[in-house]
């Protein structure tokens, strides 16, 4: 299947429960685990970092290093643990990530990320791929990018998820990176037509499925972020009007019913509601209710609650404003 769309990797938001909630929205969406750093896999729990749901699939690892030799051991635990995809992350601007040299600031070490793609190939069959920035700090040309890509590529990795912003490594907070350097969505075009024989993804600034196909005009593929977690429902819309696949657009009920049982099976195994529940506050953003549904489940959780029956009532209680 073609990779069109997909939700961006999230620390503290695209864990297992917000993947298994999405893919009760969409089931062609390519969905992306947080970010595991490989001191991580190596030396914690591996079932706990890397479990999750077969429903879940089409889903990749995002992994967060820059030794090669470890990389390549944690793709093999994503191969055999059953993910479709191995995504580098070369974007992330925070200051705990750099002091582990990785993330944005291997940017400016092409040929390091170049090993790295080179040694995860060797070992593994699934794709390899790379979210990377336009640009760090001073280095932040459209030639600094293009070398970049130009360099990894050579290696081997299938695919360039390009966020069209820089990352400033000094001065703004990882949250800044996010909205303070300005977008330049015409860098990743050219991208897309200086290599044309890659497959380019555009990220940042992207909030619904009418920005997404424009941008489908002139790159493979679009990743939305924090748009998909203010307001997961517009993914009710992409398998239909991306994908052109003729299915049943879900209610929001429905999929909060489909929930259901996922939610009982987690807290009898002794998961804490609000694992999952801090996931499903904004499946009836701009809605009526929605601010009943976000109360009441909010208020039930600082109470202690631990059923399933805190999300039927709050089901219920949207249900009266219709």
């Amino acid at each position: 299947m073609q990779h069109l769309i997909s939700v961006a990797p999230m620390m503290e938001r695209t864990d297992r429960h917000f993947r298994y909630f999405l893919r009760q929205i969409t089931g062609r969406t390519l969905l992306y685990t947080e970010m595991i750093t490989t001191a991580a896999l190596h030396y914690g729990d591996r079932q706990r970092l890397l479990d999750f749901s077969i429903e879940e699939k089409p889903l990749a690892l995002q992994l967060g290093g820059d030794d090669p030799l470890l990389l390549a051991q944690c793709a093999i635990m994503a191969q055999d643990w059953g993910y479709d995809e191995v995504n580098l992350n070369i974007g992330c601007p925070s200051p705990r990530v750099q002091s582990g040299n990785f993330g944005a600031c291997l940017m400016l070490q092409p040929h390091l990320v170049a090993s790295a793609v080179e040694a995860i190939k060797a070992v593994v069959d699934i794709p390899v791929t790379v979210k990377h920035r336009i640009g760090v700090d001073e280095l932040d040309s459209y030639e600094d990018l293009a070398n970049f890509v130009a360099i990894v590529s050579q290696a081997g990795a299938s695919r360039f998820t390009c966020h069209a912003r820089k990352a400033w490594l000094k001065g703004l907070s990882p949250k800044e990176n996010r909205t303070v350097p300005p977008l330049r969505y015409q860098d990743v075009y050219q991208l897309k037509q200086d290599f044309s024989h890659l497959e380019i993804e555009i990220n940042g600034g992207i909030t619904n499925l009418e920005q997404a196909q424009e941008h489908l005009q002139k790159v493979d593929a679009v990743m939305i972020g924090r748009g998909a977690y203010d307001n997961p429902y517009l993914f009710s819309q992409v398998d239909r009007i991306i994908y052109k696949v003729e299915e049943s657009i879900p209610s929001r009920y429905q999929i909060v019913e489909r929930m259901l049982p996922y939610v009982d099976d987690w807290v009898t195994k002794g998961g804490k509601l609000h694992s999952i529940t801090r996931h499903l506050l904004e499946l009836f953003a701009g809605r009526p209710g929605t601010k009943a549904w976000k109360r009441y489940i909010t208020e039930q959780i600082q109470h202690g609650a631990t059923g399933v029956e805190v999300i039927e009532t709050a089901l219920a209680k949207v249900a009266q404003y219709q």
